[in-house]
C-alpha cells in the first residue's frame, strides 16, 4: 500500500492515476473526500494526523509534500509499518541558496524532521512548476493583453506529470533511498514566451505586457501569500537573462523525455478559456 497526499493536488492526482494504472494499491489523504472526485479503486481516507492508524496500516510507502510533514506524523507513519518516505521538495534547496528564504526554510524543515524520523527517503527537488503559468489563466480569460512581471525571465519548467512519472519509478522501482533527484523541463523559456504557448495552443496571440515589480500584487500573484510575495519578486528578478539549471533526471529514470512547456500547454489549454 501506497499512501499519497495532496491526492487532490496537480502532483498527487497525477501520480494517484499513475500508481493505479500500474496495480499498485493506493490510500489516497485528502481534505474532503467527498469533494475529492478521485479514482474508485484508490482508497480516499480523510487527511487526519490524529487518526495515524487509519493512514498508515497496512502501508509501505509514503509520497509526502513539504507542507503536510510533521515530526509526530512521520513518527506515526513508521510505527505502523512505512518503510519509505517520498518527498516533494523544491529545488530551492542546493549548495548557496538563500536559507532564510521562506521557501527554503519550508521544504529544509520538512527534509531534516524526515532525515531524523530515521525512515528511508528519497527527495525530490523540482524547479520551476509549469503549473505555475495558471497564474495567467483570470487574464487570459478577460482578454488577450497578459500583465506580468519580468518578461525576460527564464525558467526551465516542468510538466507536473513528469514529476509524478519520476516518483512512480522511485516508489515502485526501489533503489533510490537516499536519493535527491532535481527535476527541471527540457528547455530554458522566458515569462514572455511561455504566454506566446499558451496563445498557441489555443489558437490566439497573447500580448506579454511588463509589470513594474513595485506595482503587482495579489492581482497579479492571487496564490502567493502577502508576506511571501516580495521575497518571491527578488527571486523571479535574478531569473532574467539567466540561463536556468536543465537536467536530464526525467528522461534517465523514466525513459522518456521530459515535456516541453508548449506540450503543457497544449494538455492544459481547457484551464485557460472562458
Amino acid at each position: 500500500m501506497i499512501v499519497v497526499t495532496g491526492a487532490t493536488g496537480n502532483v498527487g492526482r497525477a501520480l494517484v492515476d499513475r500508481l493505479l494504472a500500474a496495480g499498485a494499491p493506493v490510500r489516497a489523504l485528502t481534505r474532503d473526500p467527498r469533494r475529492a472526485a478521485l479514482p474508485e479503486r484508490a482508497e480516499v481516507v480523510p487527511f487526519r494526523p490524529d487518526d495515524p492508524a487509519a493512514l498508515f496500516t497496512g502501508a509501505t510507502k509514503l509520497f509526502l509534500y513539504a507542507q503536510a510533514g510533521t515530526a509526530p506524523l512521520l513518527a506515526a507513519a513508521r510505527e505502523h509499518g512505512v518503510r519509505h518516505v517520498v518527498l516533494l521538495s523544491s529545488g530551492i534547496i542546493q549548495e548557496g541558496a538563500d536559507e532564510t528564504h521562506p521557501i527554503h526554510v519550508m521544504h529544509a524543515t520538512a527534509e531534516r524532521q524526515i532525515r531524523d524520523s530515521g525512515l528511508p527517503w528519497t527527495f525530490l527537488r523540482p524547479n520551476a512548476f509549469a503549473t505555475n503559468a495558471l497564474q495567467y489563466a483570470p487574464q487570459i480569460r478577460a482578454g488577450d493583453t497578459v500583465r506580468g512581471v519580468f518578461a525576460d525571465g527564464l525558467s526551465a519548467p516542468i510538466h507536473e506529470g513528469d514529476i509524478a512519472a519520476v516518483a512512480e519509478r522511485v516508489l515502485l522501482d526501489g533503489g533510490h533511498e537516499g536519493a535527491a533527484h532535481r527535476l527541471t523541463g527540457p528547455a530554458a523559456i522566458s515569462n514572455a514566451e511561455q504566454v506566446a504557448a499558451i496563445g498557441e495552443a489555443l489558437g490566439r496571440k497573447l500580448t506579454f505586457v511588463e509589470t513594474d515589480p513595485a506595482e503587482a500584487g495579489p492581482e497579479l500573484f492571487p496564490y502567493v501569500p502577502p508576506q511571501m510575495l516580495e521575497r518571491l519578486l527578488q527571486s523571479f528578478a535574478e531569473t532574467v537573462g539567466v540561463p536556468p539549471e536543465i537536467t536530464g533526471t526525467v528522461e534517465r529514470l523514466t525513459g522518456s523525455p521530459a515535456r516541453t512547456f508548449a506540450q503543457w500547454a497544449r494538455d492544459h489549454a481547457d484551464d485557460f478559456r472562458a
